[in-house]
């Protein structure tokens, strides 16, 4: 809280007015007390929702099964060839690597993933429902108290592990798919009612959320290196996107999932 309320500040000075709200968002019983606060809030100009957008970043990055140790003869080869102990070539090439030459990848040591902690039944629920399927229990709560504006927008955000095997996402990758499959249902059946429904990809982007991942340093160099424009996607470009979306010109895009990565997705890696 003390990194986002200067932020928070930021907007009121602008002349709008904010209202937030540290709370549970997974909760039904939270979820409907901060709709009738919302509620109340919203009468008094006769305001209504236009915008809904799912972002919870609530998941479990555990692997599904002890890794297997494999052995790495790229490093040792090039240790003995140059003629330096390979525990010092490693070295040199972790440090550049975390200094971002991303070409660095494939000689870099992987990332650490816990070998006693596994993902459980619990672990995938919980993520599957946060990630996921709980776009639609805001949703459909809005729509039932009357607070969707005459054309509403709901939003939400996927990543390429929804197609893309990553050590430690089974679970995330999961919750992306329900998210996915929720924001076409929300489309089509609400569709009548003047709501729509799309999502966003992102590319890699370097959030807090995304280091979490354990080897989110080989992911972004990766990223960098298929992007035609040698950038990783910031926020800011996720953030003009879905501005984009909210407008009335975007009211005929809907069940989407809109591509937001300056082409990485199409890119083929290291030139």
């Amino acid at each position: 809280m003390s990194r986002i309320e200067p932020a928070f500040e930021r907007i009121r000075q602008t002349g709008v007015s904010l209202l937030t709200f540290n709370r549970d968002a997974l909760d039904a019983t939270v979820r409907g007390q901060i709709l009738t606060e919302l509620a109340a809030e919203l009468a008094k100009t006769g305001g209504k929702v236009s915008v809904l957008l799912h972002s919870i970043a609530f998941g479990n990055l555990k692997l599904i099964a002890p890794e297997c140790s494999r052995e790495r003869r790229a490093g040792l080869t090039l240790a003995e060839a140059l003629g330096v102990p390979a525990e010092r070539l490693q070295e040199v090439v972790d440090g550049l690597f975390q200094q971002g030459v991303s070409e660095l990848g494939p000689l870099a040591s992987p990332g650490e993933y816990s070998s006693t902690s596994l993902l459980e039944e619990e672990d995938m629920a919980r993520t599957v429902h946060a990630m996921g399927t709980s776009l639609l229990s805001w949703t459909q709560e809005l729509h039932s108290r009357g607070l969707f504006a005459a054309q509403a927008c709901v939003l939400g955000l996927t990543s390429e592990g929804n197609q893309v095997a990553w050590k430690g996402y089974a679970a995330v990758s999961a919750a992306k798919t329900s998210l996915e499959a929720v924001s076409r249902a929300i489309a089509v059946e609400m569709a009548p009612y003047g709501i729509r429904s799309n999502i966003v990809q992102a590319g890699v982007t370097d959030t807090a959320a995304l280091r979490l991942i354990p080897g989110s340093m080989h992911l972004l160099a990766q990223a960098r290196l298929r992007n035609p424009s040698r950038r990783l996607t910031t926020t800011q470009d996720v953030a003009n996107v879905l501005y984009l979306l909210s407008l009335p010109e975007a009211a005929w895009i809907n069940g989407e999932l809109i591509r937001v990565d300056g082409g990485e997705h199409i890119g083929g890696g290291w030139s």
